[in-house]
């Protein structure tokens, strides 16, 4: 037995068979999903409109250093005196626009090559396979860490390098998908009639994976956001950028830790990543509930 037919005869993951995996009733479901929806809309309004929450220029020196939270600095000011609060609101842009942009990259990229490994069965897919294999066995953190090294630091190439090292993992599970499709009775019907690989990947196997896709676009957005802030909390992001990962770093050489300023910079800072990767997560859930729903499910 080959491993096409191996994996189309073994039980579909969790992915494409709902019922393989526990979930929270589907009114709980849907609560969280719109709580996330919710949460990752007011960020993305900061991100879109900094300057309208921030009060101040996030560049602009406007008090003492390590002034302490008041009414004109709502949480003090850094080693230079630049308004903590307004590098916060305006760090949301850089932090959002990487998770984003990478998670566009990475999907769509492992879900052509998940497409094309898991329906065709020829040379070029093998090969395909082969460097999704090599990509998924490469160690994330000290490929990331060399790779932000060698190319210096910037965001485009922050978004480069976790792209490179994130889009197997949807081509992966897109494969896992498309196998379990591929064999199905209404694609060997849709081949008899003449359809073309193009006409049957684009109305049947596309509608199948779609919804997992959808989710992995959220996941991949949020884990990207991670990834970003601990880069840049490394030395390896753009310092030049106002991002949350960088506002960790500048704080950690100043040395608030050794002092009450981590209260109101590194606390705050900490708590917008967790809410961000959080309200992703939440959405996750929420999609995955709803698109696993009787009836709202891709394919046939």
């Amino acid at each position: 037995m080959d491993e096409e037919t191996a994996v189309a005869a073994a039980p579909p993951p969790w992915h494409a068979d709902p019922a393989a995996k526990p979930r929270l009733p589907r009114s709980l479901g849907r609560t969280v999903g719109t709580a996330g929806a919710l949460l990752f809309l007011f960020l993305l309004l900061l991100a879109l409109f900094p300057g309208f929450f921030a009060p101040h220029d996030p560049t602009e020196t406007i008090a003492r250093p390590f002034s302490p939270p008041s009414r004109e600095t709502l949480l003090g000011t850094n080693d230079i005196g630049q308004d903590i609060f307004s590098e916060l609101i305006w760090g949301t842009r850089a932090s959002l626009t990487t998770g984003i942009v990478v998670s566009l990259f990475a999907v769509s990229l492992g879900t052509v090559v998940g497409l094309l490994t898991g329906y065709f069965d020829n040379t070029g897919s093998a090969v395909l396979q082969r460097l999704v294999d090599l990509t998924l066995v490469l160690p994330f953190l000290p490929l990331v860490i060399l790779l932000s090294a060698y190319l210096g630091p910037s965001q485009r190439n922050v978004i480069l390098i976790l792209a490179f090292v994130s889009w197997a993992i949807p081509a992966r599970l897109v494969r896992a998908q498309v196998l379990g499709v591929a064999n199905q009775p209404y694609i060997e019907a849709a081949r008899a009639l003449g359809s073309s690989d193009g006409r049957i990947l684009a109305e049947h196997i596309w509608p199948a994976v779609r919804n997992l896709v959808l989710i992995q676009f959220v996941l991949i957005a949020g884990a990207s956001i991670l990834a970003e802030a601990s880069l840049s909390f490394l030395g390896l992001g753009d310092p030049a950028t106002k991002s949350w990962g960088s506002m960790l770093y500048f704080a950690q050489a100043a040395g608030v830790f050794f002092g009450d300023g981590w209260l109101w910079w590194v606390l705050p800072t900490g708590l917008m990543i967790s809410a961000a990767v959080l309200s992703l997560v939440l959405l996750a859930y929420g999609l995955e509930q709803r698109l696993a729903a009787p009836g709202r499910g891709g394919g046939r």
